[in-house]
């Protein structure tokens, strides 16, 4: 038996809703180990820079900090 469109939006829709709540869960459990970092001594906020720059390219990483050291240099910042 073919499926119909309803069908079709219905279980697509699930779907995303399920896909959101484990986001959430993920989501929640990342929020928890920064929260186990910062208890034990920590800097969450500089974690979070680290992991972002993890994930860059090393090229994009490298062009990405002498962008911000130029503009250090001409906002007078050490």
């Amino acid at each position: 038996m073919a499926e119909t469109a309803d069908d079709r939006l219905r279980l697509l829709i699930e779907r995303i809703e399920r896909l959101e709540e484990e986001k959430k869960g993920i989501s929640d459990d990342i929020k928890d180990v920064y929260n186990e970092a910062k208890a034990t001594g920590y800097d969450a906020k500089v974690m979070r820079i680290i992991v972002r720059l993890r994930k860059m390219k090393p090229d994009d990483r490298r062009e990405q900090e002498c962008v911000v050291e130029t503009y250090k240099n001409a906002l007078g910042i050490d």
